[in-house]
């Protein structure tokens, strides 16, 4: 839609309020709504002003004015509104310069995908991601100066097998083995159809649903691919809709990627490939395959990898996800069967439409705009520099030799690894200007202020069954 028709559109469907959503610097959905009155075409060019200084990331902006601009392709009615709400995603501008803001995650997206045009490479870059997360029955946490506890818990969490009240029907999944189960045990499949059915009134579109590995509720959905901002905006609408729903029934669906211990994280596995028109770059006669392009991109993923790691592995607990014997990969690597390997090349279709890399590094708490600028910032750097990403490597990581396991590069093991890679190894994203280093220097000051020192600062309750005595 155009701002004429969106007007048209407002009129025309009575709708009675506007919600204008932009994002904070982690990638978390903000919003402000108006009356329907106040949005003409005009809003679309000038914006609305507020005050971004209480904004998470922005606390050290020197002007506390901003502007979210409407983006009006972004258009959709709101499902879970009482009264007729159109939701439209804005850019965040500078009053002054008219300037996008430079910690505006969604102008980020944007320049990526008009640099990977004015490279010549492609003319489009495709993402498909598969969300993963968590629905709970409750949830209870908190933090003070003598106390800290978090508990969640779940009909379906085989924790609660044992109950004996009359609720108990014995139907939870053990461990490591809640993907794909038929109802009842899988108790969540109205929920999903609600979730997938609240999307497509939203305008994205769904591949697939079903129940993930883990006992207690783990869902996932998967999105049908999109372009690089389009699916940007398609994961915040996905993630807004599914808690709603969630909501909606009574519960609480999550994206934290490690929620429980002993049992498996939720990732988002991320689906890439490079497009010219109707015709798929990365289709050809190499390995499973993929072409010379695609070859020389997963080279620049996997030479990039633990650098990426700080967008797409965004948090101190997705490090406790990106373990052994969870199926989270753990080494830089690539294959078509080890699903350890950071990178999965799929052979389900044999078509050369369906050629593509799936990153498994990824997980649902990222800030999808940075995450896949990011992505296809290391693709392009492989292709111009003609990267080799070395031999697959397809059998299971225990059937490796010390040395050769120790040849592959490993995932870090804390989000201040991450950070510290990527302080290592970021000249490859300023291309372009798509990242600003205002941008990478203010993403790794914030993740390392306020959450890694956070987390260190604090005691943890189970050292205090490894120290209260000692």
């Amino acid at each position: 839609m155009n701002p004429k028709q969106v007007v048209q559109r407002i009129k025309q469907e009575r709708i009675a309020f506007v919600d204008c959503r932009f994002l904070d610097f982690p990638g978390v959905w903000q919003h402000c709504t108006y009356a329907a009155s106040q949005i003409t075409e005009s809003a679309f060019e000038h914006g609305f002003g507020f005050d971004g200084s209480t904004i998470r990331g922005w606390a050290d902006i020197n002007e506390r004015d901003m502007l979210i601009v409407p983006a009006a392709e972004t258009a959709v009615l709101d499902p879970f509104c009482a009264q007729p709400t159109l939701a439209l995603i804005c850019d965040v501008k500078d009053p002054v310069t008219r300037k996008t803001y430079s910690r505006d995650p969604r102008s980020v997206a944007r320049k990526a995908e008009r640099l990977l045009v004015d490279s010549g490479v492609a003319e489009s870059a495709s993402f498909g991601p598969e969300l993963e997360f968590f629905v709970f029955g409750r949830a209870s946490f908190d933090q003070s100066m003598g106390a800290a506890h978090y508990e969640v818990d779940s009909p379906e969490a085989v924790w609660r097998r044992g109950d004996r009240g009359p609720g108990n029907l014995g139907q939870q999944a053990p461990p490591h083995e809640g993907r794909f189960p038929c109802a009842p045990q899988d108790s969540l499949h109205d929920l999903r159809n609600a979730m997938t059915t609240a999307l497509a009134t939203m305008g994205v579109d769904c591949e697939s649903h079903h129940h993930e590995v883990a006992t207690a509720g783990q869902c996932e959905i998967d999105l049908m691919h999109r372009d690089l901002l389009a699916m940007a905006d398609a994961c915040m609408t996905a993630r807004y809709a599914i808690r709603q729903t969630a909501a909606q029934h009574g519960l609480a669906a999550t994206f934290m990627p490690k929620p429980l211990w002993g049992d498996n994280g939720s990732g988002m596995h991320t689906h890439f490939s490079l497009w010219r028109g109707a015709e798929n770059l990365f289709a050809g006669r190499r390995y499973a395959g993929l072409s010379d392009l695609a070859m020389a991109a997963l080279g620049g993923i996997l030479h990039h990898g633990r650098a990426l790691c700080a967008f797409t592995n965004p948090t101190t607990n997705s490090y406790k996800r990106l373990t052994p014997g969870y199926e989270a990969p753990t080494r830089f690597c690539y294959s078509s069967r080890n699903r350890e390997a950071a990178v999965r090349v799929p052979v389900y279709n044999q078509s050369p439409g369906s050629r593509r890399l799936e990153l498994r590094c990824p997980d649902a708490a990222v800030n999808p705009y940075l995450c896949f600028s990011a992505i296809l910032m290391a693709a392009l750097d492989g292709i111009e520099r003609g990267l080799d990403p070395g031999e697959p490597v397809d059998q299971g990581f225990d059937r490796l030799t010390p040395e050769q396991l120790g040849s592959l590069a490993s995932a870090p093991r804390s989000l201040e690894e991450a950070l510290e890679a990527l302080e290592a190894d970021h000249e490859f994203l300023f291309r372009g200007n798509v990242f600003s280093r205002e941008m990478v220097e203010g993403w790794v000051r914030y993740k390392r202020v306020t959450e890694v020192m956070e987390i260190d600062r604090r005691p943890h309750p189970y050292e205090f069954s490894l120290y209260f005595n000692v």
